[in-house]
């Protein structure tokens, strides 16, 4: 494999977390609303986080949660981009893709952490959204998606599930037949799935997920440019990502890393999201 390594970016000094909700639709869990903005994880520590099992064992996986992380040289991955004591990668274990759905959990019910009921939920929405991720990850057909990770970069020997500190997740498509921009997550006619070949690819990205006590160290914006750099190899032309209006600390992110308001041309939006785009042709 090709492997692609980048310089390392700052995130801007100021991003905070709470924004709206997102709803489960169909296959699949977006947490775009939300995951517009670097969040999670009150429960994954700098030290030991409290991994639930999954709730569908029948349902394939590796999943070991004492696995012990392998060497960066080892993981085989396409997409590198390390930063300060970090790297961001592609997920490629198991255990990453769980803990990538559990901080987006986290993330979903940050809110409600007064909740008894609220871990129940949580386990439940990760075990969910785990195999949908994978689903969708391995699901190559007309749709490319990545979900990519970023993972302490250091030589204290650690398992899996206590090196990722944050998530993002790429999808590299055609635009569907009579689709102008991404639709909102949740929002596309089901009747549309047909694409258009002919049409340049864009990427989208959703889910940016950063544990709280790993923030402002750069690493939302690095898993962004590591997959904005992912979608240009892939042929996308254009990089989307859907923002809550109010949402200004993700806004001045998503400003900061080179996303713009997309002129909708007066097509209908969301009240409360707006859409930023990133031209890789430039």
């Amino acid at each position: 494999n090709c492997r692609m390594f980048s310089s390392f970016r700052k995130d801007e000094p100021v991003i905070s977390t709470n924004s709206g909700k997102e709803e489960m639709i169909a296959h699949s869990v977006n947490v775009a609303r939300k995951a517009s903005i670097p969040s999670v994880s009150s429960n994954i520590s700098n030290r030991t986080p409290v991994t639930p099992t999954p709730l569908h064992p029948a349902e394939p996986s590796d999943l070991r949660f004492n696995r012990l992380r392998p060497s960066i040289e080892k993981s085989d991955c396409k997409y590198t981009r390390y930063f300060g004591r970090y790297v961001a990668r592609e997920a490629i274990m198991d255990e990453e893709y769980w803990i990538a759905a559990w901080l987006r959990a986290e993330d979903h019910y940050e809110d409600q952490s007064g909740d008894r009921y609220v871990e129940s939920f949580k386990r439940k929405f990760a075990s969910q959204e785990f195999h949908a991720l994978k689903k969708r990850c391995g699901r190559q057909v007309g749709e490319k998606y990545t979900c990519f990770v970023a993972v302490k970069n250091d030589d204290v020997t650690r398992t899996v599930v206590n090196s990722v500190v944050g998530t993002v997740d790429l999808c590299v498509r055609h635009p569907l037949h009579g689709e102008t921009y991404p639709a909102e997550p949740g929002n596309t006619p089901f009747y549309s799935r047909i694409y258009q070949p002919d049409q340049p690819k864009f990427g989208y990205l959703t889910n940016v997920c950063v544990a709280k006590y790993a923030r402002r160290q750069g690493i939302a914006s690095n898993m962004l440019l590591l997959a904005i750099d992912a979608a240009r190899l892939d042929g996308a032309e254009s990089i989307y990502i859907h923002v809550h209006k109010d949402n200004l600390p993700a806004r001045r992110l998503y400003d900061h890393v080179g996303f713009k308001m997309v002129d909708m041309d007066g097509a209908r939006q969301s009240s409360d999201l707006c859409l930023l785009s990133f031209n890789s042709m430039h």
